[in-house]
């Protein structure tokens, strides 16, 4: 991950901290897993997808973990999707639906999970581009509605 991505994980993390308290940690892991931004007492998992292939992967990472029993009581997954996601035509990604339908699947087969899925108002740069406008307000935007879920 580049400079840009550590900055909105730790802008992110310092938001979640004081609008719900408690520590947050950034690239913390959880039964062995990374996660971009991780809250304990509750645990709270936030997944920050940029550009990734296969969205579903860390977290589906962490469904397991819970179906397997290696993580204990109550756990939040929320997963942020830039708009790297967004069809030009309209809606999203069948990456995303795929990572949203998995997310889905899991809070009901899983007694103490919740999985949340929302967007990232940004559009991540390439490698080397410039950090795009507004992103700070993008962040502390997905910070104001995660405490709702």
């Amino acid at each position: 991950m580049g400079s840009f991505a550590t900055d909105v994980q730790e802008r992110l993390r310092d938001a979640l901290a004081a609008r719900l308290g408690g520590e947050w940690e950034t690239e913390a892991s959880i039964a062995s897993t990374p996660v971009d931004v991780l809250g304990r007492e509750p645990t709270v998992a936030v997944e920050v997808e940029w550009r990734r292939a296969d969205p579903v992967n860390n977290t589906a990472k962490l469904f397991r973990h819970l179906a397997e029993g290696t993580l204990d009581g109550e756990v939040v997954v929320v997963q942020l999707f830039s708009r790297y996601y967004d069809l030009q035509s309209g809606g999203v990604s069948s990456k995303r639906e795929n990572a949203e339908f998995v997310g889905e699947v899991a809070t009901d087969a899983l007694a103490g999970f919740e999985y949340h899925p929302l967007t990232l108002d940004i559009d991540p740069p390439k490698h080397g581009g410039d950090r795009p406008d507004g992103w700070r307000e993008a962040v502390d935007t997905v910070a104001d509605a995660i405490p709702e879920r």
